[in-house]
């Protein structure tokens, strides 16, 4: 996917929240990938069970929500976002992949530096969750492939999960805290550091209304709900409101001045997604759909209030479209 940048730089300063960023919200979310990915890979090794990797495996869904929106540094090297989350899967490459080495009973699963040369498809949350919510999957026992599968792609989330923790306490973190400085290659000034953290808040609130909101709506006529992020699981409402929840907390962050419309942005969004009803499961409903679009709205009003108060304030403004590309 193909994001198409162009930054304006204005003459106010750049705020302190740099630092308030990394500090209160990125280093935060990466140890607690890191740590629940760990448990998953724990208990995998306890028992690869389906019954028995559900909840970490949800734990470590929910702590990779508050980091999914970093797309730089760490988290992109090695392609590790894909590795982790697939997804949207436009080709059912998952399920094609899943099935492949089941079907193979391939033997990289005893090997974990072959395994992380699988294809992304077939590793990470997504792989997992055919594993353990696909009723024609889940129903393996101790001795079954599929709970060698499931063990290996753990044991991968673990390694990424750690590596991702580690990069950015004893490298990235520095980077950007640095930017600007002569030895530093990566930003070459503060604005620059800013504008990183600040794109990453803006790809992130629209990845959220065009992709996990967007593609279940599909279109009046045809609806997609099963295109739904982790609709297997059944997370995929929770997903959107722990994605916002995450870019909330950014947001406060990143910003040292305060900033009442986006404030009242992330509330509204936040309430609307949490009514009662099956906001996303049911988008085949014109009731369903209505819902789901007005969620979809706000989330578009969060980035407009975020690009007035923040992106002003930081000295920056964006214009793009994470969707943009093949």
């Amino acid at each position: 996917m193909r994001l198409a940048l162009a930054f304006a730089l204005l003459a106010a300063p750049v705020l302190a929240g740099t630092n308030e960023a990394i500090e209160a919200h990125i280093l935060p979310g990466a140890a607690a990938f890191a740590t629940t990915s760990a448990d998953l890979a724990s208990v995998a090794n306890a028992d690869c069970r389906a019954e028995a990797l559900r909840a970490p495996w949800n734990a470590t869904f929910d702590a990779w929500l508050g980091i999914s929106h970093l797309t730089f540094g760490p988290i992109e090297e090695n392609g590790r976002t894909l590795a982790i989350a697939f997804w949207p899967d436009t080709r059912g490459l998952v399920q094609k992949t899943v099935a492949r080495l089941i079907a193979d009973q391939d033997p990289v699963v005893d090997e974990p530096e072959g395994f992380a040369q699988v294809s992304v498809a077939g590793r990470g949350l997504f792989a997992l969750e055919r594993l353990l919510y696909d009723p024609a999957l889940a129903d393996y026992g101790e001795d079954d492939y599929n709970c060698a599968l499931a063990r290996a792609i753990a044991t991968d989330l673990a390694r990424m999960g750690a590596a991702i923790d580690t990069e950015w306490r004893q490298d990235h973190a520095a980077r950007l805290k640095t930017a600007g400085e002569a030895h530093n290659q990566t930003y070459l000034s503060p604005d620059e550091a800013a504008q990183t953290l600040y794109t990453a808040l803006m790809t992130g609130l629209e990845f959220t209304a065009d992709q996990r909101l967007g593609r279940p709506m599909g279109s009046f006529d045809r609806p997609r709900p099963n295109r739904a992020e982790a609709h297997r699981s059944g997370r995929s409402l929770r997903n959107v409101t722990l994605s916002l929840t995450a870019l909330q907390d950014f947001a406060h962050a990143l910003s040292d001045t305060p900033t009442p419309h986006t404030d009242v942005a992330f509330a509204e969004a936040l309430q609307a997604a949490q009514r009662p009803g099956p906001i996303l499961a049911d988008v085949s409903t014109v009731q369903g759909r209505i819902r789901v679009e007005a969620v979809q709205q706000r989330v578009r009003a969060i980035r407009d209030a975020v690009e007035q108060e923040i992106g002003s304030a930081l000295g920056v403004s964006a214009g793009f479209n994470s969707a943009d590309g093949d």
